[in-house]
């Protein structure tokens, strides 16, 4: 028996002729927060979808807390929260009165869960505002007490930080910390800000074009972050030509930024000679610094090696 809340085996989902999500295998661990990782278009919105029976796969199977949904339906998904696109709230009302419309429908009605859930994400005190008054952030954080008032062990959140400004990303960050070190609730979340997924996610797969290219613990992505050597020079096309004579590949032993920047990710014992070869060709070399990857730079150089 396996410790995951979610788990796929070869998920796709294909429309007409194009493949969407392509034999996607997941394992989200319980009480984990799990960073889906991918630009616009990779496939995660479909991939959450497809978990919360939203949209039917065309090959491969869900287990979600070990158990296929589709034979587990009402018990699996009572306790799963979930925000896919914008949560919609009615503009005139309070967060309360929000709420206990929702829980109503859902036939889940409960005062003292909704209080908790407010209380959760800091709504409490806002008690008499109405939605339509709310910063996005507010928004969003009504969206969580709307996925959590009726106590999951499981939320899916799709871009939940999308559009908030620094202050409301870290709110949400540290909401979804709490709950789920401190409540034991396991998070899936998406998003296309590296950095944001960095900072919340203990497990981190990383999607493009429908792939998931792989799946890795933050200490192992910390650990496989590449030493790089940081040439700052006057004439960028020059010297990349000069690596190219060297025998190295632009994308893998190599890329070029903004700002007359390349990063040299292999042979960095020869950086020396590199920089005599740069010098020597009437290149002027601003900056020689060793250093370090960031997530971004580990993301864009697993797409391209892919």
């Amino acid at each position: 028996m396996n410790d995951y809340a979610i788990e796929t085996v070869n998920l796709s989902k294909k429309y007409s002729k194009d493949m969407v999500v392509n034999s996607v295998n997941m394992h989200v661990e319980k009480g984990k927060i799990y960073g889906l990782l991918g630009k616009n278009g990779a496939g995660k919105t479909t991939t959450m979808c497809m978990l919360l029976n939203l949209v039917y796969p065309s090959s491969g199977e869900i287990f979600l807390f070990g158990k296929n949904p589709k034979k587990h339906s009402k018990e699996i998904y009572s306790n799963i929260g979930s925000i896919i696109e914008t949560p919609g709230f009615y503009e005139n009302l309070t967060a309360y009165e929000n709420l206990k419309i929702i829980s109503k429908i859902r036939g889940n009605y409960n005062p003292h869960y909704i209080r908790l859930a407010l209380e959760l994400v800091d709504l409490e005190k806002h008690e008499s505002k109405k939605f339509k008054d709310y910063s996005l952030g507010m928004k969003q954080r009504l969206g969580i007490a709307a996925a959590i008032m009726h106590n999951p062990d499981l939320l899916i959140l799709d871009e939940p930080i999308n559009g908030l400004d620094p202050f409301g990303i870290k709110e949400i960050r540290t909401l979804l910390k709490r709950l789920s070190h401190e409540y034991g609730i396991t998070i899936l979340i998406s998003s296309h800000i590296l950095s944001e997924i960095e900072n919340i996610a203990d497990v981190i797969g990383f999607m493009d074009n429908g792939v998931l290219i792989e799946e890795m613990s933050k200490e192992e992505l910390y650990e496989r972050l590449d030493k790089f050597v940081e040439f700052e020079v006057s004439d960028i096309e020059l010297a990349i030509k000069i690596l190219e004579e060297l025998g190295l590949n632009e994308n893998y032993d190599f890329t070029f930024k903004n700002e007359g920047k390349i990063h040299l990710y292999t042979n960095i014992e020869s950086r020396d000679e590199i920089n005599r070869l740069f010098v020597n060709s009437g290149i002027n070399v601003k900056k020689v610094n060793l250093c370090e990857e960031n997530l971004e730079d580990f993301f864009t150089r697993m797409i391209s090696n892919t």
